[in-house]
């Protein structure tokens, strides 16, 4: 009896683990984690069109495609700028040459003459400790034209054909800095701490009046100054190969820039239908 009781408690008691245990030893799984990937919407910043700082009406040179259409309307865009400036410049200096043989001849000038000289004297930075005679020789040094080729080709160099955004947004054909803030354009490119900016002009005779001074004035452009000037002396032609040699400061390229110049007169010559300017 106790033997048969002992074997119906065991039986019992495994059939009680065997209901229980699948609960008691079951592992409980974790609840999933949900990842939620949140989408960042990439804003691109608009693209900011810079408004031209003058109201002229330019070609859009970068559309034209075929490249003698091209140099043909950039050239005749800019010639009448650099041939009424030169003008303006012959005329100064006829002018000059007048009052250099009156004091050559021990004639005084009038009292407008006078006016008038100070003023080319004070534009031209002549140096007011010089004599008269000194003031109006070195005037005449400075006060001279630059051939059409030189500039037309000049122009094209330093503005890619007039396409650059200092040509279209300042009518900078020149690539001429300025150092006053808001005098021109900020270069994207210009280093930490410098303050320079590339000059913005309101029209293209401005742009071409002050290149013809820059060259004219500027320390820089001395040798170009005496390579014109003995020209003149001799009576010869003021060639556009020849004074581009004096502009070897105008780029830090040098001489490359020199000989790039050189060899885009000749290969534009047939654009150009002025000769050179003789010697007076």
């Amino acid at each position: 009896m106790k033997s048969s009781l002992i074997i119906k408690i065991l039986l019992v008691s495994g059939l009680l683990i065997g209901l229980i245990a699948p609960f008691t030893f079951q592992k409980l799984n974790s609840p999933k984690k949900i990842i939620v990937e949140k989408q960042v919407k990439v804003v691109k910043p608009a693209k900011v069109i810079e408004k031209p700082l003058h109201l002229v009406i330019l070609p859009d040179f970068a559309k034209i495609r075929d490249i003698k259409q091209k140099k043909k309307q950039f050239f005749n865009f800019i010639r009448p700028a650099v041939e009424q400036e030169n003008q303006k410049v012959l005329d100064n200096r006829e002018q000059l040459k007048h009052w250099l043989a009156k004091v050559s001849l021990e004639e005084a000038l009038t009292e407008q003459e006078e006016k008038d000289l100070t003023v080319l004297i004070k534009t031209y930075k002549v140096s007011k400790q010089y004599s008269l005679l000194q003031q109006l020789n070195e005037l005449l040094v400075r006060v001279d034209i630059i051939p059409v080729p030189l500039v037309l080709v000049q122009a094209a160099n330093e503005s890619a054909w007039g396409t650059s955004r200092f040509a279209r947004i300042g009518l900078n054909f020149f690539g001429i800095w300025c150092y006053r803030q808001g005098c021109g354009m900020v270069p994207s490119g210009r280093d930490d701490g410098a303050k320079h900016e590339v000059a913005a002009y309101n029209s293209v005779n401005a742009s071409v009046r002050h290149y013809l001074y820059n060259i004219n004035t500027n320390n820089a452009y001395i040798v170009f100054r005496a390579i014109r000037a003995q020209l003149r002396a001799q009576n010869q032609l003021l060639q556009p190969e020849v004074l581009a040699t004096g502009l070897l400061p105008y780029s830090q390229r040098g001489t490359d820039y020199v000989l790039e110049i050189t060899q885009m007169i000749r290969h534009n010559s047939s654009f150009f239908n002025t000769v050179s300017i003789p010697a007076d």
